[in-house]
């Protein structure tokens, strides 16, 4: 496991994580923003009725309504990342990174039109009457390129692992646990039963299920968090503040955080971004192919929606609540991931500026950190360490309080602990102490502080199971139209066991290597997307054109 984590880190430094990345992303929805003459303004209002069935007709081809087709793919995105994902990002690249989401969002918008609206149109209907579609059909229909829709479709069955399926049960078993202390074995197998009742009734069920669940939650949730905003108002202006500024000052190591800089909360607030709308990720357009319509432009008008309500709309909240609580900067008792751990070499302390300007550059990849890790022993006694020469950090901040410990139930250790290149030998070693937390576990306790009390992380858990449960339900139709695309119909059966299966065990998995494996199944998959619509650049522009055409000539 520790090799395929090193080999996930590798991966995501270069894709996850790399500054390339952003960039290519940022500006495909930068230049089609111009390029179309930013429809995400212009036609906005136009997309909210076509979603409310103003133009809807019956004789329309299609297995689903605009505005289940809409719910949908809003279940395939809306989930963890807008409950762990956002707290994740702050966590990582400080205030700022609640502003490049923004970014990423407003320029998605545009993305999320592009793709929809070419792969509704190059959909096809399968043996079975329903109708199949997304990026991998327009790459072979209309650009004859059928490597890169095969790529793209094996990038979709990776990705419904590791974007839909793994950080959803990893996130919602982690926060029911810390709530309700349930096993997450038993929540994560509940819910894998739960899943595959649903999936196996393929779109038609999945739209119903979803069309409900959707809206439900989203109030849930937005209850929750004004609950926390409002009982916090006085530091909604300084959050704002915040975020703004340190896009242009970084954030820096203040409080328990070991602080971000420009360029590295530019990067995790992208690809986090990213991660909730998946714009320009190719997925939303599986969804959006089965609705009914002859017209798929219009249907790419309601895919603008997506990134507004899902990140501009949900993901602010989110980020407002945590910002304005101030829990992100406060330490807390909890048990250590070994991949948030650090044990490096010599003693550090956090009231020294110095020791804390030499780890910031050490978390944010500066090389003149002059900070190594640890290799030698930990002489432990009931619990406690005795020597020194070692400072141990986990989630970016001083650990304090450290306790070891062994055994179910937990005994305090005592005796030696070898450290080899930072990561404890032990696997069995619990460790404990009061550090920063991030991912679900920081928004939860971020509800705490409303008008709600301890009672807010209930609505948390709801809400993350609501959001993360049904975004495992959208992801595993996206998968299965891939499966069906690459093998055949007989494929899917298969594919649905393993992912059932996949879903299950994550609820038990490390929560770090999860998000890791996420934001590289991200990148393989929208690469592959932003090249073949940006080559089909001046056919979308048409298209455009043409639907304004019929439109102002239909209702005259």
């Amino acid at each position: 496991m520790e090799a395929f984590h090193g080999f996930l880190k590798l991966l995501d430094s270069m894709l996850g994580g790399a500054w390339w990345f952003p960039y290519v992303l940022l500006g495909t929805g930068c230049f089609f923003t111009i390029y179309l003459k930013f429809p995400q303004v212009r036609y906005f209002k136009h997309a909210w009725k076509v979603v409310t069935g103003k133009y809807d007709k019956a004789d329309d081809p299609g297995d689903t309504s605009h505005f289940r087709a809409l719910t949908t793919a809003l279940s395939g995105t809306v989930g963890t990342g807008n409950i762990g994902g956002v707290a994740f990002a702050i966590f990582l690249g400080g205030p700022a990174a609640l502003f490049w989401m923004w970014a990423t969002a407003f320029f998605g918008m545009t993305t999320k039109f592009v793709e929809v609206t070419l792969s509704h149109k190059y959909r096809d209907k399968t043996p079975d009457g329903s109708m199949a579609g997304g990026p991998m059909y327009y790459m072979d229909k209309r650009l004859n390129m059928k490597w890169l829709a095969v790529a793209f479709a094996i990038a979709t069955v990776i990705s419904s692992f590791g974007t839909g399926n793994l950080p959803q049960s990893n996130g919602i078993a982690t926060s029911i646990e810390a709530t309700f202390g349930l096993d997450p074995l038993m929540v994560g197998s509940v819910l894998g039963i739960l899943l595959a009742l649903v999936i196996l009734g393929g779109i038609t069920r999945i739209a119903a299920v979803t069309s409900k669940i959707v809206p439900l939650m989203a109030l849930i949730y937005l209850v929750g968090a004004f609950a926390v905003i409002f009982a916090n108002i006085e530091n909604i202006g300084p959050a704002f503040s915040s975020v703004v500024s340190d896009v242009f000052t970084g954030s820096a190591a203040t409080g328990g955080f070991l602080g971000a800089t420009i360029a590295y909360a530019f990067n995790r607030g992208v690809n986090r971004g990213l991660f909730s709308n998946e714009a320009g990720q190719g997925s939303a357009p599986i969804a959006h192919a089965a609705a009914k319509t002859k017209e798929p432009v219009s249907e790419g008008m309601v895919s603008i929606l997506e990134p507004f309500i899902d990140t501009i709309i949900i993901c602010t909240i989110t980020g407002l609540v945590i910002l304005s609580s101030g829990v992100w900067q406060e330490k807390h008792l909890n048990t250590f991931d070994r991949s948030d751990m650090y044990i490096l070499d010599g003693n550090y302390a956090e009231s020294k500026p110095a020791d804390k300007e030499a780890l910031f550059k050490f978390f944010n990849g500066l090389d003149d950190s002059g900070v190594t890790d640890y290799n030698g022993q930990i002489i432990v006694e009931n619990g406690k360490a005795v020597n020194s020469g070692f400072t141990i950090i986990n989630a970016r901040s001083f650990a304090d309080n450290v306790t070891f410990s062994i055994g179910e139930p937990v005994d305090s250790y005592s005796g030696k602990l070898e450290v080899v290149d930072g990561n404890l030998v032990k696997k069995s070693i619990i460790v404990r102490g009061e550090s920063l937390i991030h991912s679900a576990s920081l928004t939860a306790l971020a509800f705490t502080k409303g008008f709600f009390g301890e009672s807010g992380k209930y609505i948390v858990s709801v809400g993350l199971l609501l959001f993360a449960f049904s975004t495992a339900i959208a992801w595993s139709y996206y998968g299965d139209r891939a499966m069906t695309y690459l093998l055949g119909p007989r494929s899917v059966m298969p594919y649905r066991v393993v992912y059932v299966a996949g879903f299950v065990w994550a609820a038990v998995s490390d929560t770090t290597l999860v998000w890791t494996l996420s934001a590289v199944a991200i990148v393989v998959m929208t690469l592959p997307n932003l090249f073949g619509i940006f080559l089909l650049r001046k056919e979308m522009k048409e298209s455009v054109d043409k639907y304004w055409q019929k439109f102002n000539q239909d209702n005259q």
